[in-house]
């Protein structure tokens, strides 16, 4: 698959810092990825968009409807609990997040009461490193298997 076709969707809530710097570290790398921001509110839409998103929607059915369409899925872990990010975080997104075929790659946050057995937490800055390490291999493979 041609990296242009690879659909990218960050999702975030809250204030929307975590898909902010989703937004700028995957934009820093890849310029001409497209990347598509689904906010849980208009505030983190609104950060995500500021920060380089080319496409943005908030709320429930937009975050339903994209984890359909995307190859690679970014966002904090708590997009997979229902009731997560403070209650953002609706059965059916959270739902339709967890059952999307997209690989997802999802960052730790000391704010959802989810731990990972991963070791000390580290900064934001150290996860979203990874992630972008992480998007890496995936568009490889994305590209590899066209």
């Amino acid at each position: 698959m041609k990296r242009e076709a690879i659909r990218v969707l960050i999702i975030d809530g809250q204030g929307g810092g975590m898909g902010r710097g989703l937004v700028e570290a995957v934009k820093k790398r890849w310029p001409t990825l497209h990347i598509r921001a689904v906010g849980t509110n208009a505030l983190a839409t609104g950060a995500m968009l500021r920060a380089g998103a080319d496409e943005c929607a908030t709320g429930e059915n937009a975050v339903i409807f994209n984890a359909k369409w995307a190859h690679v899925l970014m966002g904090p872990i708590g997009v997979l609990t229902p009731n997560g990010l403070l209650g953002e975080v609706s059965a059916a997104m959270a739902g339709a997040i967890g059952g999307s075929e997209a690989v997802k790659i999802l960052l730790p946050s000391q704010r959802c009461s989810i731990r990972l057995a991963v070791g000390e937490p580290r900064p934001l800055q150290a996860y979203l490193d990874e992630a972008v390490n992480l998007l890496d291999k995936e568009l490889r493979r994305l590209e590899d298997e066209a």
